[in-house]
């Protein structure tokens, strides 16, 4: 229970922080008079004012919190400052994306993300729609409503960022085959999907889709492919600064099995190679891919 008093208190503290979203210099009177109430509000919350507070809402203020709890008036809103203050303290309040509309020189609304922050506690975020009304005593608080956030799917770019040079159109046009592969982003950026098309010069074609992803588990990037001869291999990957290897174990259309290191390097910005090493197959060795380049497809403005 007092956990959650404690996560609503915050809520309100920093909802009555959203004026300073208006941010540069206006000409608009209601713009400054709500900047010059949220200065005031600021230096009472720093003191621990509770009744100082309450009073940057209407008389008739209501807040419904994230649980369906509706709190009425400013004796209600102050006691439960007063009960916050009492048992956690000040906390760091900031305003995240904030979006104000004066409706009208009499109402303006207010919605965003309430980012709180406490000495010893887990930082809090909750979505939150104000409504502030000007009344004979300046810009009050009226209503508050509280709302869960959605969640942010969880994304690991940061451990796949190193590869994003690979993103984008290839070609590579030789007399014995053609080859055009494209990499993009998966939703969430949790995933780099390739795909491959070889035609042959004798008119034959190969695709080839490939995942790469980090595995949490192993904490290393590893990959998965599949050709449409019903051949699919896994690899682990490591490298960096332009340069990867992938060690690869495979299973052939005919069940045999497979292994190969293969490399991927970033020429410049246009171009890449890729190479494989120490093929076996079965456990007898076969041909290396020699290095091969690819150029990217630089598209026309006009396109």
């Amino acid at each position: 229970m007092r956990a959650m008093i404690t996560k609503c208190i915050c809520a309100w503290l920093f909802l009555a922080i959203c004026i300073p979203s208006f941010g540069q210099e206006s000409d608009d009177p209601n713009a400054v008079r709500l900047e010059a109430r949220i200065t005031g509000y600021v230096a009472a919350y720093n003191k621990g004012d509770a009744e100082a507070l309450a009073d940057f809402w209407s008389e008739q203020g209501e807040y419904t919190t994230l649980a369906g709890q509706t709190l009425r008036g400013r004796s209600e809103i102050s006691a439960k400052f007063k009960e916050w203050f009492s048992e956690s303290g000040l906390g760091q309040l900031e305003l995240v994306d904030p979006n104000v509309e004066i409706q009208s020189p009499s109402v303006a609304i207010e919605t965003g993300t309430a980012r709180v922050t406490i000495p010893d506690q887990e930082t809090t975020e909750t979505g939150y729609r104000a409504i502030l009304v000007n009344t004979s005593a300046g810009w009050k608080i009226d209503g508050v409503s509280e709302y869960e956030l959605e969640p942010v799917a969880p994304s690991n770019f940061d451990r796949l960022q190193e590869l994003e040079w690979m993103v984008g159109s290839w070609t590579r046009e030789s007399e014995e085959s053609n080859v055009e592969a494209s990499c993009r982003w998966t939703t969430n950026q949790n995933f780099l999907l390739q795909t491959y098309r070889v035609t042959s010069s004798e008119g034959g074609i190969l695709e080839v889709s490939q995942i790469i992803g980090w595995d949490p588990d192993a904490e290393t990037i590893r990959s998965w492919t599949f050709d449409s001869d019903g051949g699919f291999s896994a690899g682990r990957w490591n490298g960096g600064e332009g340069r990867w290897t992938c060690q690869s174990l495979s299973v052939l259309p005919d069940g045999r099995r497979g292994s190969a290191t293969n490399i991927y390097e970033r020429v410049d910005e246009n171009s890449l190679r890729y190479s494989s090493i120490g093929r076996q197959v079965d456990g007898e060795l076969i041909p290396n891919v020699e290095p091969v380049e690819m150029a990217r497809i630089i598209e026309s403005p006009d396109n």
